[in-house]
């Protein structure tokens, strides 16, 4: 099985522990610390939908 390709955060500054996103079926979105990513959390696009708004909502 390929790698995934993971795309790194945006507000990640340099040199600091980042959140890694792939997308590397269509039924499932992997999530990553940069610290550690080979341990992954992996969510069905539904639930990654879910995770966005409420992060999205809790913007200050």
């Amino acid at each position: 099985m390929p790698e995934p390709d993971w795309q790194r955060s945006s507000y990640c500054a340099e040199g600091s522990s980042c959140v890694h996103v792939a997308r590397p079926h269509e039924d499932r979105v992997l999530i990553a610390d940069s610290p550690a990513p080979r341990t992954t959390l992996a969510l069905s696009p539904a639930a990654w939908a879910v995770f966005l708004e409420a992060i999205r909502g809790n913007r200050a």
